[in-house]
């Protein structure tokens, strides 16, 4: 789908809440609910059918999704580390375990468009797994979902571990369980994603999440942040998305920007697991940020306030914000920015 295309698809005959959503979400091919409005000093915003012009598009302005609704809110997927249970094994080695399961679940993706997504724990990105390199890990997988699933791993382990379809378990078939076992290696920031064919429709549905190993040297402390960049094609054709995110839901971070707190240091684990397009970007405004690719290493490779990854790749970036206000952050793909990728820093004393 064309850039054209995907922007009609927010902003052509109508937005995709107010007048004219229900047409737009019949040729998205996807159900309609009703949309919610937010009144301000303007007036009602989403209830016009146009795209917010030089605002972008109306849901950025004004409506909101149903985070109660969707069982999550991208605010506290931000901050949210799932370190598992943790025991020792009898030669004294840190034991982590998680129980993590996959279903297929409805979510509001944009005021009144649905997505049916399948996701892990009933989210999208899944939950955020940590631990430290040398820890022996534990993950009892099991498939609630319509379709079979694995959970793939990033990192090093025996092939048995790999999570892909021909090996170890193979496919997990619906309502089956199967654990991976293996040691946290190397450190770095690494993610894990379903394997099973179509691949880019399994994982543009929503079935990934971030795995972060820490260094035995904890880095040092810092305001921590993921960041899981991501696209929605809900025109299912596999040609590029309509809606592009982080954690979720697009725009987000515009209507509740990121609190940050001046000169504190704010590190972000930042992953790219957009498919249908070939690269993603993270830009930030009004400040420089230290890049670290994978995490592998602890020295950083530049300074820099633009970063482009593909598919899969990930880095860590490290700032200090100087001045207090608010401060722009987006794909520097313009075109993603204004289809949802975008949000603020709002930097407090």
């Amino acid at each position: 789908m064309g850039g054209a295309s995907r922007r009609g698809f927010l902003a052509g005959g109508g937005a995709l809440l107010g007048i004219g959503g229900a047409a737009v979400a019949a040729r998205a091919g996807l159900s309609e609910a009703q949309p919610r409005t937010e009144q301000t000093g303007h007036g009602m915003h989403g209830a016009v059918a146009h795209g917010g012009g030089a605002s972008g598009p109306t849901f950025r302005i004004g409506s909101t999704v149903d985070h109660d609704v969707n069982g999550f809110n991208p605010t506290d997927i931000l901050r949210d580390f799932d370190y598992g249970t943790v025991s020792k094994t009898r030669d004294g080695r840190t034991l982590r375990e998680w129980e993590i399961a996959s279903t297929d679940k409805e979510l509001e993706v944009a005021p009144g468009v649905k997505f049916p997504a399948w996701v892990f724990d009933g989210r999208i990105p899944g939950p955020t797994l940590r631990c430290t390199e040398g820890d022996l890990l534990r993950i009892t997988f099991t498939n609630g979902s319509q379709h079979p699933h694995t959970m793939h791993f990033h990192g090093i382990h025996p092939a048995a571990m790999d999570g892909t379809p021909g090996l170890g378990a193979g496919l997990i078939e619906p309502g089956q369980t199967t654990v991976y076992e293996f040691d946290a290696t190397p450190f770095g920031l690494h993610l894990y994603h379903c394997h099973v064919g179509p691949l880019a429709e399994h994982i543009a549905r929503g079935m990934y999440g971030t795995f972060i190993v820490d260094p035995p040297q904890p880095r040092p402390a810092a305001d921590e942040l993921v960041m899981v960049q991501h696209g929605y094609n809900t025109t299912f054709d596999a040609e590029g998305n309509q809606l592009y995110a982080v954690n979720g839901i697009p725009f987000h971070y515009m209507h509740e920007p990121v609190r940050v707190k001046r000169n504190e240091l704010v590190r972000i684990y930042l992953v790219n697991v957009l498919e249908y397009d070939p690269i993603n970007s993270f830009h930030i405004h009004g400040n420089f940020f230290d890049y670290y690719p994978t995490g592998t290493r602890l020295q950083p490779t530049e300074y820099t306030d633009t970063i482009v990854q593909g598919q899969g790749q990930r880095g860590i970036c490290e700032l200090r914000f100087p001045y207090p206000g608010k401060y722009m952050f987006h794909a520097h793909k313009s075109e993603f920015a204004e289809l949802g990728w975008m949000g603020f820093f709002e930097v407090t004393e």
